[in-house]
């Protein structure tokens, strides 16, 4: 997979999705879960509203 430059962080994995949803479901905010991945709470907003994701959580993407 091309990154853009200077990003070297490889796609989050099966077990990091989950890993956020579990948090999502137990209330933890989005801001934290991201900062202690270490990633965008962007991407996490993007579990939490199905965009990313849906194979783990099982949810419908947004419309």
């Amino acid at each position: 997979m091309a990154y853009r430059k200077g990003r070297e962080r490889a796609p989050m994995s099966d077990e990091t999705y989950r890993y956020v949803w579990e948090r999502l479901q137990a209330g933890d905010l989005q801001q934290d879960i991201a900062a202690d991945l270490g990633i965008n709470s962007g991407r996490v907003s993007e579990i939490k509203t199905g965009l990313r994701g849906t194979h783990i959580t099982g949810i419908k993407r947004a419309a």
